[in-house]
């Protein structure tokens, strides 16, 4: 399975332009699955999330169709970040979309830091789902930070961390501890970060792909807009 992993510029709190440019960029890969960073359609920017309703997004959001479209452009499988409304509740999710631009899942972040919880709520499932024959763990940011997220998701079956993020610079060692943990369970870590500013934090991109074990299979700067390609093997 060839994989991408995309690190954008996201405009912060502009859903409009966010959107077309997760759209061209979608157009543009050539792997089956693509990877967005954690709530990239937005950015972290929790005080505009607080004060405009306008921000939010259902999986059948409307506005979500120059997404699925590309996807079906592109035959392309996209993990989305998004602020997520879900049976009346917020969360910071991960939208999975399918070739055919239908909702394959949606994932809500389970560990939440303490801004965090004033605005969103924690998810209570683990989700995986099937690409290119491969089963797919999803993850958020502080949720590789939890041993236990990484370890439930590889002894049920997960071949493959899928980990949208945010690290702000200063955090390159607990990039690099956390994407260890994960593949020290045997899974391969793809992970999809920031480069340049959102909600006022810095981040360093790095984003990349790991073997299970640890090593690194391919790795970006700190360039935006760039994406990381890897092919997962057996």
């Amino acid at each position: 399975m060839r994989v991408a992993t995309v690190q954008p510029f996201t405009v912060p709190a502009d859903l409009t332009a966010n959107l077309a440019e997760h759209a061209r960029l979608i157009r543009s890969v050539e792997a089956e699955l693509c990877v967005f960073p954690e709530l990239s359609l937005t950015g972290l920017e929790f005080e505009a999330l607080a004060a405009d309703p306008g921000l939010w997004l259902t999986a059948g959001d409307s506005r979500l169709e120059p997404l699925r479209e590309a996807c079906r452009a592109s035959g392309v499988h996209a993990v989305i970040g998004l602020p997520l409304v879900e049976d009346g509740r917020r969360h910071i999710g991960s939208l999975v979309l399918g070739p055919d631009g239908e909702t394959v899942a949606t994932y809500a972040k389970r560990n939440l830091h303490n801004s965090e919880e004033e605005l969103f709520e924690p998810g209570g499932r683990e989700v995986i789902v099937e690409v290119g024959g491969r089963r797919l763990g999803l993850a958020i940011c502080l949720d590789a930070a939890n041993p236990d997220h990484p370890r439930e998701l590889a002894e049920a079956g997960a071949e493959v961390y899928v980990l949208s993020a945010l690290f702000s610079e200063g955090q390159e060692d607990r990039l690099l501890d956390q994407v260890g943990v994960a593949a020290g369970h045997g899974m391969w870590v793809v992970l999809s970060q920031y480069s340049g500013k959102t909600g006022g934090m810095a981040a360093f991109g790095g984003s990349g792909v790991w073997k299970p074990g640890g090593a690194a299979e391919v790795r970006l700067g700190g360039e935006v807009s760039e994406w990381a390609y890897a092919t997962i093997t057996s």
